[in-house]
């Protein structure tokens, strides 16, 4: 007996030590990880029927290839796996999106923000990389392991390995083809697998076809909308002639506004512009792969971001209608204001792009009083009033963009910008990081008001102040940032409340004290501006609408949401694989869903998405 059992000791052993079968298992528990985080089931029996078969796909190649370095061959496809698997893993933290090959081109950002990659790191992940590290260290060296190495010399049949070959390709096939149709990007891969939706995105060649030139018009456009522009819109010209001002806030979201903890008042200073200007409180970022970069884009031109990859990426080879453009044909100077270096996210030549006559980046604000990746905000809005008071006094007004970035994920700021005491179950959190940051973030723009004052450019100005993106995603938040969150609105934190940013338009002309609960988008801001400036947008296509003069909006979301996802006045809708299986949630602030979405406004949604992509990919090159 005792003879048996260590010769089935030995079966098993030699069992296991081969390749084929010890990779798999190490590929199945990475693959579990990867599930569990991205799609929350931590015992996925469709795992086994998606991931396996795509893994024994390429170890098949292995086999009918490999000899001699067989077990090195192995271990480089075990390593691009694990890549795929931990970028997965990593980006859904921060975007809730299954990440792609498109996301390569962000790689050179990766060490500009390297402390938020950090930050969003459970230390357990790099586990995923543990058994790279111990086979790369023992091949060279183990007497067992060059015993081992010659043991799997050998080749299997090569009829045997077509045949495992050609098995897995049809299950990888039969996975992949009846699923394409999904619109939910994280339903398509969790159905197809991982790994096979990464090999899709790839291969895949099926484009949305462009819709001519000629048939891209304004009229049809707002009939998608389902909106009718007035012949004598309210508020027209009641800024003419004034300065622009546009102040994009980092990661500022709505739910800031009169917010109290512990009886502190986190943003006094956007409070007091909320309560005593305009303020759309249900207004959504619309941002993408690019992320504050995107909002520039989206901005200035009132088209909506790509359907994959930044505007920084896409777009900026083309001349774009634009914010900028327009202004300047108005006699306007115009500029744009960022601490950073201009080649982060491409801006060069997304300034280009939609026709900035000025930009002033890192080499104008220098590495004084630095946060993390350029000058502090107080530099950013010390040294650009300075620069606007110059502007000022030539005979032509200007539109200045400023872009902060001090409140920047992950949020943690040097302590000596700790401009508040955070209570104790606020310390040490995430959303306590947030907090603290985007307070100091709100006593620096107090000191831009203060100086547009004194300098005499806040009476001459329309002053436009938004936020860019999220700063919380659901996604990133552990269970005692999700309680805190709930502490603040009072119920779950959801994904309206994530995607919910403030407006805020000040000056002389604009309507003060009022709150507007009507739904806009990043979309509608070159529209509304341009109407209270007295400048008509006739022969500028734009997807965006005059705040001030509509009540409904018909407002498309990408990328953060699945594509298909859209918000009205009374909901906001997630796609499913289609519009029947999707999800509506509650606007914020809300208990139900009114009257909810229609099937209708879901294909308009995505009609309209596809006139943005046709118009912009069809714009003269630079």
């Amino acid at each position: 007996m005792e003879g048996n059992r260590i010769v089935t000791h030995k079966s098993f052993a030699r069992f296991f030590k081969k390749p084929f079968v010890l990779f798999t298992i190490i590929l199945l528990v990475k693959g579990y990880l990867a599930w569990a985080v991205t799609f929350g089931d931590w015992l996925p029996w469709k795992l086994l029927v998606t991931e396996v078969p795509f893994i024994w796909l390429l170890f098949c190649l292995v086999e009918w290839s490999a000899t001699k370095r067989k077990l090195m061959a192995y271990t480089i496809v075990n390593l691009i796996l694990t890549g795929v698997f931990f970028a997965v893993i990593m980006y859904f933290k921060y975007f809730g999106v299954i990440v792609t090959y498109h996301a390569l081109a962000q790689v050179n950002q990766v060490t500009e923000v390297k402390g938020s990659v950090i930050s969003l790191m459970d230390p357990y992940y790099l586990l995923v990389f543990a058994d790279i590290i111990v086979l790369l260290a023992l091949m060279p060296k183990s007497r067992r392991m060059k015993e081992w190495k010659s043991s799997i010399k050998y080749k299997p049949k090569k009829s045997y390995v077509f045949a495992g070959f050609m098995v897995c390709l049809v299950i990888c096939l039969f996975n992949v083809l009846p699923n394409r149709a999904s619109m939910n990007e994280i339903k398509k891969a969790q159905q197809m697998g991982i790994l096979n939706y990464e090999a899709y995105t790839i291969l895949s060649l099926k484009k949305e076809p462009l819709v001519p030139l000629e048939n891209i018009t304004q009229a049809s456009i707002n009939k998608l909308k389902g909106i009718a522009v007035p012949e004598n819109p309210k508020y027209f010209g009641n800024a003419k002639g004034k300065n622009l001002i546009i102040v994009q806030l980092e990661s500022f979201q709505n739910f800031l506004i009169n917010l109290k903890i512990d009886g502190q008042e986190i943003t006094p200073n956007m409070n007091k512009l909320a309560n005593e200007n305009l303020y759309f409180t249900n207004f959504m970022q619309q941002v993408g792969q690019g992320n504050t970069s995107d909002a520039e884009f989206v901005v200035n031109t009132s088209f909506y971001i790509p359907p994959d990859g930044a505007a920084t990426q896409r777009y900026v080879d083309k001349k774009l209608p634009s914010l900028p453009r327009l202004l300047e044909q108005h006699g306007y100077n115009t500029l744009t204001l960022h601490t950073n270096a201009v080649q982060f996210w491409n801006r060069g030549e997304l300034y280009s792009s939609l026709g900035f006559q000025h930009y002033y980046d890192q080499s104008f604000f220098g590495q004084e009083d630095p946060v993390f990746f350029g000058a502090s905000d107080e530099v950013l809005y010390a040294k650009s009033t300075d620069k606007l008071r110059e502007m000022d006094r030539e005979d032509k007004p200007f539109y200045a963009q400023i872009i902060s970035m001090s409140a920047h994920h992950p949020f943690t700021i040097p302590a000596n910008k700790h401009k508040m005491e955070l209570p104790k179950r606020y310390q040490g959190t995430f959303v306590g990081d947030y907090i603290r940051a985007q307070n100091y973030a709100d006593y620096a723009l107090g000191q831009l008001i203060d100086e547009l004052k004194q300098k005499g450019l806040w009476e001459d100005s329309l002053i436009v102040i938004y936020g860019d993106h999220m700063g919380l995603p659901i996604y990133s938040l552990d269970h005692d940032d999700k309680q805190l969150m709930e502490e603040i609105y009072g119920q779950e934190y959801s994904y309206t409340d994530m995607l919910n940013i403030p407006l805020v338009i000040a000056g002389s002309g604009v309507p003060h004290e009022q709150i507007r609960d009507e739904v806009g988008g990043q979309v509608d801001i070159m529209p509304t501006v341009a109407n209270l400036l007295g400048i008509s947008m006739r022969g500028y296509i734009h997807f965006g609408q005059d705040l001030l003069n509509q009540t409904y909006n018909l407002l498309p979301e990408r990328y953060y949401l699945p594509t298909g996802s859209f918000l009205n006045d009374n909901a906001m809708f997630m796609s499913g694989n289609g519009y029947e299986d999707g999800t509506q949630y509650p606007l914020t602030g809300q208990s139900s869903i009114g009257q909810g979405t229609t099937e209708d406004e879901y294909h308009r949604a995505l009609k309209l998405l596809n006139l943005s992509d046709s118009y912009v990919n069809q714009q003269p090159k630079k």
